[in-house]
């Protein structure tokens, strides 16, 4: 009994408000008037800061840039002004998650994506739940990771396209004529085709978890936080975290900005 009283005293001092963690109760029996000598052990889940603010942030911008050129493409004309500014932000916004990915919070680091093959398998076998992954699971991990590839061939292949008509990539001049050509049918069908192809599988996958699984993704990716049953370590989400990824997007929108500017 001494055991059970250590261990729960252990659960409420171990966090505190800095952390961004709270504790609550998700179950218990009935409590006596004396807790230490009759009560059972309680159960709690934890509520752990998961994804900071600048990774939610960056999430639904790129949702929204990404359907911002979609949209832009299909009108054409002066929307295509818009098309290169939601393009220019686009590369800003993946620059800005590959060095997130570095200094960032604990689960948006690209150390904490479980990737080895043997953690697929394990994952499409059943042979690990759902909920064991606190940040992507194996298979949301290659997704973002292919999501976010393909997205960076896009924007690359529309600084350098050229339609021959009033659309032309600022780094075009820079490539032989045929690397331009392939680059302007790459951005206007195959490379189009499988970034739909890969927002659709993203989207099927949270509707098929939301249904099937009974687990839904979402909410997470608005508030940041998830309740677990078990310990980890949050993702730090304080202010001078939240203004190291000011800086860290603003440099990166300069060098976006130096590269396009380079052109005569």
């Amino acid at each position: 009994m001494a055991n059970k009283v250590a261990m729960v005293l252990n659960v409420f001092f171990i966090f505190d408000s800095n952390q961004l963690k709270r504790i609550h109760k998700v179950y218990a029996d009935a409590v006596s008037h004396n807790f230490a000598l009759s009560a059972p052990l309680k159960v709690f889940m934890v509520t752990v800061r998961v994804w900071d603010l600048p990774t939610r942030l960056f999430h639904w911008a790129l949702a929204i840039c990404v359907a911002g050129l979609f949209i832009t493409a299909e009108w054409g004309g002066p929307a295509m002004v818009w098309h290169f500014r939601f393009g220019f932000t686009v590369l800003t916004l993946l620059l800005f998650r590959l060095a997130w990915g570095l200094v960032g919070g604990h689960w948006s680091r690209w150390a904490q994506l479980p990737l080895r093959p043997a953690q697929v398998f394990a994952y499409l076998k059943g042979r690990i739940a759902s909920d064991h992954w606190i940040g992507h699971n194996p298979l949301g991990s290659w997704s973002v990771l292919g999501l976010l590839c393909m997205l960076a061939l896009q924007v690359a292949s529309g600084l350098i396209s050229d339609d021959e008509i009033s659309n032309t990539g600022p780094l075009s001049f820079l490539v032989p004529a045929r690397w331009v050509n392939w680059a302007t049918s790459w951005h206007k069908d195959w490379g189009q085709s499988l970034i739909v192809l890969l927002v659709a599988l993203h989207l099927a996958a949270l509707i098929w978890y939301r249904f099937k699984k009974k687990l839904s993704l979402v909410p997470a990716m608005v508030h940041g936080d998830k309740s677990l049953p078990q310990l980890v370590t949050p993702s730090r989400d304080d202010a001078p975290q939240r203004l190291l990824a000011l800086v860290v997007f603003l440099l990166s929108a300069l060098a976006v900005y130096g590269l396009v500017s380079i052109a005569p």
